[in-house]
């Protein structure tokens, strides 16, 4: 999703941050952008009261109301009317329960701009609208896959069709590991270096594995064994290799590389497939191994530096 209704976005914060509709209800359908797909890419999308580069949703506090009745009555008057642009603005918002000036609900239902009030503090409105458009605008995708969590970790189990990916997927959550979601989670950029993972409504709870048809995990396992979402921090991919390609594997540090997704740089493993091996035990241990190497334990370096120690003293 790369848009929001100013409707929508009341419904989802009102009660968390106690929102009051006070004029220009008219105005519920204007659409919030993401940055990418504005007209305007250089507007920001929340922030307190800025008349140079406006804000499409302009919050108000004590300091910005102080501010513009310090202005002469012209320029006061200016700046009201820009802040009230239909071009610029999608929402005012005035936080801590101050009292409204008379013209700003005039101009309100004239242009249809919606005017609400908050009983929270500027900063914390600010917050609750920074972290939803976040979330609802992030740059998104769906990449076909098992998502787990793992270790308390996210993990994203890729492979072509048929590899085994549900049946993995079985086999670590009766391990005690848990579903995000199954064929189609969605990513989204929440951050310059976070991709949060989650589930369509449609699929939520349920894992098809072959032979078996649809399972609902929640029914089977209980709700400890379902995650509604989660930051990917690693992608194991599955794959059937030929003898020529297992003896190209490198022995000391695995199959391993960075797949970008999103723009950002993700750790990924790849798992060969096959038969009698424990592959929910190489998942595991394979996100065990990259939580040392996060920490900065890195067993292939230790390895090599072990080895060439013991060559030094052979020498010497």
């Amino acid at each position: 999703m790369n848009d929001i209704a100013v409707h929508d976005l009341v419904t989802q914060l009102e009660k968390r941050i106690e929102l009051e509709w006070k004029a220009g209800e008219q105005g519920g359908q204007r659409v919030i952008k993401s940055s990418k797909t504005a007209d305007n890419k250089n507007i920001a999308l929340v922030g307190h009261l800025n008349i140079i580069h406006p804000n499409r949703i302009q919050i108000l506090g004590k300091t910005e109301l102080e501010y513009l009745e310090k202005q002469g009555k012209n320029s006061r008057h200016d700046a009201v009317t820009q802040l009230f642009s239909e071009k610029q603005t999608a929402m005012v918002l005035i936080a801590g329960g101050l009292p409204i000036p008379n013209d700003f609900l005039r101009l309100s239902d004239r242009h249809n701009i919606p005017l609400l009030t908050s009983l929270v503090s500027s900063q914390e409105v600010l917050n609750h609208l920074q972290y939803l458009l976040g979330s609802v605008l992030a740059d998104s995708m769906i990449i076909h896959g098992v998502f787990m969590e793992v270790m308390g970790s996210g993990v994203l189990l890729t492979g072509e069709s048929g590899i085994g990916k549900s049946e993995l997927a079985l086999d670590l959550i009766s391990r005690g590991h848990r579903l995000i979601a199954d064929d189609a989670p969605e990513f989204s950029k929440i951050a310059p270096d976070i991709i949060n993972g989650t589930c369509p409504a449609l699929l939520r709870e349920f894992l098809e594995v072959r032979g078996l048809g649809i399972l609902n995990i929640r029914a089977l396992f209980g709700d400890s064994a379902i995650k509604t979402g989660k930051y990917l921090r690693l992608v194991i991919a599955l794959e059937n290799m030929t003898d020529e390609q297992l003896h190209r594997v490198d022995r000391l540090r695995g199959s391993k590389r960075n797949r970008k997704i999103l723009g950002i740089n993700v750790p990924e493993v790849t798992l060969p497939v096959a038969p009698g091996r424990n592959l929910a035990i190489a998942v595991e241990t394979a996100v065990r191994n990259h939580i040392l190497i996060q920490k900065g334990y890195d067993a292939a370096e230790d390895f090599i530096q072990r080895q060439n120690s013991i060559v030094q003293k052979s020498i010497q």
